[in-house]
C-alpha cells in the first residue's frame, strides 16, 4: 500500500534575496522527496513565503517600495531558485494569500481561543526583529544581543498585545519529545529543547499592534486593532498549504507533517511554541523535526553587514546546478557547522566530479563506442540493458545513511562504487582484450555504471537521468563530458 509522505522546508522571511544557506536547505529537502517517491512513497513538498513579518515592512519601506509589491518581488526570487536547483516543490504558500491563508489562521487562532488559550494583557519586552520574539535577558549574549543576530541590538517595546498560554502545554510537550510521538533529529536538539522546558515556558505574545504591524498581516479575529504574530501564522503555512480551514479532504489526506526541515536558529518555535498551538487547537503534531547546522563562508559566519552572503544563482550559472548539490549534500554533515568557500567547492567538483564519476563514465563510453560493443544478446536478447530497481538496491549503510538524514554518508557509500568500477577498469584492461572475456568485462562496468547512477537519484537527478540514457541503449555511445574539468 502506497504511503504519504508529506515534507516541508521552513518558510523564509523575502526581506531580502536568497542566500546559499536557504539553497542549502531545499535542496537537503528535495533530496529527501526524491528517495521518499523512489522507495514508492505518494510524496507531497512544501515551502512558501514567510511574508507578514516587521522586518518585512521595514525592508519595503527602507526599498520604498509597497509591502505587497516588495515581498511579491522577494518570493519570485525564492521560488525562481527552487527551479534552478531542481528543488520545486508541489506547494509554495504565501503567508500573503487572502484567500487560503488568512482564513486558516483565523481559524487556528479561533480553535486555541475556544480552548481559553488566548488572553489580553499589557507586556513591556526586549525584541528582536530578526528573530520576530521577546528574548529574556539571561537568554541574550554578553553584549545583551541576540545569538542568531549579533550586532544588531534589541528593542525595547511595550504594548497591549493577545498572549497563548504557551506554560500550559510545557509538560505534554516534555512527554511527546521524550517518548519519540515528536522525534527531533539529531539527539542534541533533541536534548536542548527538552533542557528550554525543563528551565520552564512563559506565555507568549501572539499579536502585534496595528501601529507596530504597519497594518500589515492576518487581522485577529474580534479584534481590528491588532493582527496575528508572525509566527503564529507563519507557522501555519505549513497547514493551511494543505487546505486548513479551506480544503478539508486535502487536509486530511496530508496532515500531519511527516517531516519539518528547518535550520537550528528555528528550533525552539517549531518543537515547541508550533506542537502547543496545535495542541491547544486539538490538532495532530508533525511526526519528525529535522534540525540542520549552517553554513559559514570562509570561516566567518554569513551577514551581510560583512559583505560576505553568497548568491547561489551566480554559483548555478557559472558551474551548474548538479556540482553545487553533490557539494552541499557530500562534503557537509547536517549535523554541523560547515564552511562554504568558492576554492573548496572548485577543488571537490575536479576531484570527485571531473576526475572521478565524469571520468570513469568517458572512459566506459568511448571503449564501448570504440570497440562497437553491444550488450550480450544471450543474457538481454538483443534488448537494450534495463535499468536497475532502486528499491533493490537501496540498502545497507546507504538506504540507513539516507533513512538518517546523513546524505554526506550516503554519497560517501556512492563514491566508493565509483573507486570500485575504475579499479576494475584498470586491473581488467579492456583495451587490451576480445571476444567475450572483453564482452564480460565491459558489461560489468556498464552495470556497474548503472547502479552508480541509480543510486545518485535522489542527490545529482540530471546527471543520473544522463548516465542512465546513456548506459541502458543498445549501442553505447560517447557522450560530451558530463563535468568539464575547472581549470
Amino acid at each position: 500500500m502506497t504511503k504519504k509522505f508529506y515534507i516541508t522546508s521552513a518558510i523564509p522571511y523575502v526581506n531580502a534575496a536568497p542566500h546559499i544557506g536557504h539553497a542549502l536547505e531545499f535542496v537537503q529537502t528535495n533530496c529527501i522527496a526524491r528517495y521518499h517517491k523512489l522507495v514508492g512513497d505518494e510524496v507531497l513538498t512544501l515551502c512558501g513565503g514567510d511574508e507578514n513579518a516587521l522586518k518585512n515592512v521595514q525592508a519595503a519601506e527602507k526599498a520604498g517600495s509597497p509591502v505587497q509589491e516588495f515581498v511579491d518581488k522577494n518570493n519570485k526570487l525564492f521560488e525562481e531558485l527552487t527551479i534552478q536547483l531542481n528543488a520545486t516543490y508541489d506547494v509554495w504558500q504565501k503567508g500573503s494569500d487572502h484567500a487560503h491563508h488568512f482564513p486558516s489562521s483565523k481559524k487556528l487562532w479561533e480553535l486555541c481561543a475556544k480552548n481559553d488559550d488566548i488572553y489580553q494583557k499589557t507586556y513591556e519586552g526586549l525584541y528582536c526583529v530578526g528573530c520576530e520574539t521577546f528574548y529574556e535577558r539571561e537568554e541574550l549574549n554578553d553584549q545583551g544581543e541576540c545569538f542568531e543576530h549579533p550586532g544588531k541590538p534589541l528593542q525595547t517595546v511595550k504594548e497591549k498585545n493577545w498572549f497563548f498560554r504557551l506554560s500550559k502545554y510545557e509538560q505534554q510537550i516534555k512527554e511527546k519529545i521524550q517518548s519519540g510521538q515528536l522525534h527531533i533529529v539529531p539527539e542534541k536538539r533533541k536534548n536542548e529543547v527538552v533542557a528550554f522546558l525543563e528551565r520552564g515556558l512563559n506565555d507568549i505574545s501572539i499579536s502585534r499592534s496595528n501601529e507596530r504591524a504597519k497594518n500589515w498581516g492576518v487581522p485577529v479575529p474580534g479584534d481590528p486593532t491588532q493582527r496575528i504574530y508572525v509566527w503564529f501564522d507563519a507557522l501555519n503555512i505549513y497547514q493551511s498549504g494543505v487546505g486548513f480551514g479551506w480544503d478539508e479532504k486535502t487536509y486530511k489526506k496530508w496532515w500531519p507533517a511527516d517531516i519539518h526541515a528547518i535550520g537550528k536558529g528555528i528550533t525552539r518555535f517549531h518543537a515547541i511554541y508550533w506542537p502547543a498551538f496545535l495542541l491547544s487547537a486539538g490538532l495532530e503534531l508533525p511526526k519528525n523535526i529535522f534540525v540542520h547546522e549552517y553554513f559559514t563562508v570562509n570561516g566567518q559566519k554569513m551577514s551581510k553587514t560583512l559583505g560576505n552572503v553568497i548568491d547561489p544563482v551566480m554559483l548555478i550559472k557559472k558551474y551548474g546546478v548538479d556540482p553545487l548539490r553533490y557539494y552541499f549534500l557530500a562534503k557537509f554533515s547536517p549535523f554541523n557547522d560547515g564552511d562554504f568557500s568558492e576554492e573548496e567547492f572548485k577543488k571537490t567538483y575536479n576531484a570527485d566530479l571531473a576526475n572521478g564519476l565524469g571520468n570513469l563514465v568517458a572512459r566506459v563510453g568511448k571503449l564501448a563506442q570504440g570497440l562497437s560493443f553491444q550488450l550480450s544478446a544471450t543474457r538481454l536478447a538483443g534488448a537494450p540493458a534495463k535499468r536497475v530497481s532502486y528499491q533493490q538496491i537501496n540498502k545497507g549503510a546507504y538506504q540507513k545513511a539516507l533513512e538518517e538524514y546523513r546524505f554526506n554518508d550516503a554519497l560517501a557509500y556512492v563514491w566508493d562504487k565509483v573507486k570500485a568500477a575504475d579499479k576494475h577498469i584498470d586491473e581488467n584492461e579492456p583495451w587490451k582484450l576480445t571476444g567475450d572475456v572483453l564482452h564480460e568485462v565491459l558489461e560489468k562496468s556498464i552495470q556497474q555504471i548503472v547502479e552508480i547512477a541509480t543510486l545518485l537519484q535522489p542527490f545529482l537527478p540530471d546527471t543520473a537521468e544522463k548516465i542512465l540514457a546513456q548506459f541502458t541503449r543498445p549501442t553505447i555511445q560517447s557522450q560530451p563530458p558530463l563535468f568539464p574539468r575547472l581549470t
